[in-house]
């Protein structure tokens, strides 16, 4: 037999659990983000398909996705809500396998050794159905790169295959962006290099992309471009690499003394689980709607609060520009 990865993505995750607990949402435009108050400084952190079709996505502020689709029904973020029924999926996919690997509230992978991965699929959307009433996505892969990435091509509640068959046929000519693991600031610095597709990054040199973006970089996006990646399913409970909080401010912050002491503040929110924390990355958002980020290393790494804040600050020294502040955020990195 075969053996596949499948990846299991839930559909609109946070919209779709808001619907079943108020069924008379169904079929609007729902959109879940900060304390669901469209008229506050926020952003989406879901929207249900029947929003995303006004152009409201993830990441927008509250206030644009309002203008955009002002029949929208905003709701407040319910974590506890949303853990309890991602608990729930996840019992659900190991009736399937006895490795899950989660990946956060909404997503997973799972091996399975058969000659049918369409059927498990199939059975896989069924289950979780019946068991929470919510739809999702399975992609099919050789690998996880494949599998992560078939999903996006079978949503919404669909399945999809990818391999190394068709990966050319299918990812070819889309930008390096498409990729699993290259974000749009890597996808510039290729373009600036002459390599914009998928197929102009996997016919690259390694060792000449090494010379350019670093030894284990270079090397590692042209086996990304080739559809080659990690196949092993692992099952060990998920640990996060990094938590963070942040704080949208209603009014403006202007005195950089109140941004100092809203960092430090922030910092100690942030849950450290009591592990190791080696780096502190600040961001900040500037008015009207500029994002930078900073960070600073804690050496040695350390579970000390002081430590932390200390790191949040050096990294909040490297902002020059001292423009009105309307977020801020602080994520810690844990030690490997």
């Amino acid at each position: 037999m075969a053996r596949w990865v499948l990846h299991v993505d839930l559909d609109e995750f946070l919209a779709a659990v808001e619907v079943l607990r108020r069924p008379e949402l169904r079929g609007l435009p729902v959109v879940v983000g900060g304390d669901g108050d469209p008229t506050k400084r926020g952003v989406v952190s879901t929207a249900s398909y029947e929003a995303r079709a006004y152009g409201v996505h993830s990441g927008l502020p509250l206030r644009t996705a309002a203008r955009r689709c002002p029949e929208a029904v905003f709701l407040p973020v319910d974590r506890e809500a949303y853990e309890a029924v991602s608990a729930e999926v996840m019992m659900t996919l190991r009736e399937f396998a006895p490795v899950v690997e989660v990946l956060g509230w909404d997503e997973a992978f799972l091996a399975a050794d058969t000659e049918d991965p369409e059927a498990i699929a199939e059975r896989i959307r069924a289950r979780v159905r019946e068991a929470t009433g919510l739809e999702c996505t399975v992609g099919i892969g050789q690998n996880r790169l494949q599998a992560k990435l078939a999903t996006g091509f079978g949503k919404p509640g669909g399945v999809f295959r990818l391999t190394d068959r068709t990966w050319f046929e299918v990812l070819g000519d889309r930008p390096t962006d498409a990729l699993w693991g290259i974000g749009s600031k890597t996808a510039k610095r290729l373009a600036g290099l002459g390599i914009r597709t998928v197929t102009e990054l996997a016919a690259t040199d390694p060792a000449a992309l090494a010379t350019r973006l670093g030894p284990v970089t270079g090397p590692w996006l042209v086996r990304l471009a080739l559809g080659q990646a990690e196949s092993t399913v692992v099952g060990t409970p998920y640990r996060a690499r990094s938590r963070s909080r942040e704080t949208t401010f209603q009014r403006d912050l202007t005195d950089w003394d109140e941004v100092r002491r809203e960092v430090v503040r922030i910092a100690g929110e942030v849950d450290t689980e009591r592990r190791p924390v080696a780096r502190v990355v600040v961001k900040v958002r500037y008015v009207p709607f500029f994002t930078h980020t900073h960070g600073h290393p804690v050496i040695p790494p350390s579970t000390d609060a002081a430590a932390i804040d200390q790191a949040a600050l050096a990294a909040l020294d490297r902002f020059t520009d001292r423009r009105p502040v309307r977020l801020l955020g602080v994520r810690v990195e844990f030690a490997r």
